[in-house]
Formats: structure tokens, sequence, C-alpha cells
């Protein structure tokens, strides 16, 4: 049996940290070509828009970040063990630091990151929360990595309890709809397959742009 089907949920940010503390990591998405695409898109826009800084909540074990070319970054999680795992994995580069989200107090970016995140946020509150926080927390660009479809949860049987597709831009379109207009959608270039699904992803890009900057 696999470390994760022996985790239990009670919640987003306790199944996370006993993830990580369980020797855990942060998906497939994280790793090998899906990797790659993230962090070719990404790069390609931080130096295209000259982006300085970058703020990003939810890093994880760090392993999407090692693909990164950023000049300055701050990774919050919610997962204390997560926290430690990038404080250890990078703590020769004074270009990057970690915190919990909780110590997160108003501070900003240009560009912030949420990457295969959104569809971990079970809660209605947790996931409200986290969103005003990632659009507060930037000056000019917000970069979403997730899926936009419900109908996911039906399709996909919606057995695992950790993962809620949510279509996050009906939120947006709600409750933030001031000064942000969707900047750029890039599909992604590994389409989910059920048969490969290590390897592929139900995510794209969104990227968002503060209209008044």
């Amino acid at each position: 049996m696999s470390q994760q089907n022996t985790l239990t949920f009670s919640h987003s940010a306790q199944y996370w940290d006993d993830r990580y503390r369980l020797s855990g990591n942060s998906g497939a998405g994280s790793y090998g070509r899906l990797a790659d695409f993230k962090a070719d898109v990404l790069n390609r826009f931080v130096a295209q828009e000259n982006v300085q800084s970058i703020t990003e909540f939810g890093c994880g074990d760090g392993n999407q970040l090692s693909l990164a070319h950023y000049p300055q970054y701050t990774g919050f999680d919610v997962s204390e063990h997560a926290v430690q795992l990038c404080q250890q994995r990078f703590s020769n580069d004074p270009t990057k630091e970690f915190k919990l989200v909780d110590a997160w107090d108003g501070e900003q970016a240009e560009l912030t990151l949420s990457l295969d995140v959104i569809y971990h946020l079970i809660e209605e509150d947790t996931f409200e929360r986290y969103m005003t926080t990632l659009f507060k927390a930037s000056s000019r660009f917000v970069a979403v990595y997730a899926s936009n479809d419900e109908a996911l949860n039906t399709l996909l049987g919606g057995h695992v309890k950790h993962v809620r597709h949510r279509c996050f831009t009906d939120w947006l379109a709600k409750n933030i709809t001031d000064r942000w207009v969707l900047h750029e959608f890039i599909a992604n270039q590994y389409p989910f397959d059920v048969r490969a699904q290590n390897q592929t992803s139900f995510a794209d890009f969104f990227i968002f742009r503060r209209w008044d900057n």
C-alpha cells in the first residue's frame, strides 16, 4: 500500500502536513515532464515581463522550484514540514525564503503563483481565504495552474478526499472583479489521460494581470 493511501483526511491543512511529515512529496505534477512544462511557461513569462519578485502560495517540497529562474522568491505553505524541506533544500540560496502561510502579513510581489493547489482546497472558507490572499499579495500578475471545471468531480468519480475541482473563474468574477483581467490562457501540453495519470494533468495556466498597472 502506498504512503498516500495510508493517510487519513480530516481537513486540507492536516492532510498535506501529514503527507510531507511521512516523507511524501508534492505529487506527480511537480516531477517529470509536467514539472518541465510548468517551468518552461513560468520562466518564459518572468523573463518576458521582467518580473523581479515572486511569491508562491503552496511551495510544497520545492522540486518544482528547483527548475525555476526567479530573481527573488518567497514560498508560503500550510505545512510546517514542507517549509522545513524547502529551507533545507535551498539553504545556500539567498534569493529564496520560506514561511508558513500564517506569516503572510500583507507584503506584495510582482507575481504570485498558485500551482496545483486550488483543487486541493476542499473547505469553502479555506478556498475563499486562499484566493483572496493570492490576489491581494500581487502588484502585477497572478499565475494559476489548476483545473477549472466542477464536472470533473463527477467524471473522475469524486472518490479522492483531498481533491475538489472548482470553476474558480466563476468565483473570481463574483469576488475579484476590480483591477484584474485574464492576461493569458495556456492549455496544458499534456492534457489529462486516465491511462497516464502521473504524466498528464487536468490543469491549465490562467495568468491574470492588474489592468491599472
